[in-house]
């Protein structure tokens, strides 16, 4: 993750946050598939609420379909 995310509290919150959101979301992909998900620095000032949107606004994207 980048430094642009912020120092290395608000970028280990950033990680622990996306890891918790992606144990949800994992199912939606194929077995096998390889998901990276990159942290932009905006991250750092997002709450929980607004990570897991933008997350699922990514899925959607990704899948095509609706994502949760």
């Amino acid at each position: 993750m980048s430094k642009a995310v912020g120092g290395a509290v608000v970028r280990n919150k950033v990680k622990r946050r996306l890891r918790h959101l992606m144990r949800d979301r994992v199912a939606l992909f194929p077995p096998g598939s390889l998901v990276v998900v990159r942290a932009l620095p905006g991250s750092g000032d997002a709450d929980h609420a607004q990570l897991a949107r933008d997350l699922d606004a990514a899925l959607q994207r990704l899948l095509g379909r609706g994502a949760r």
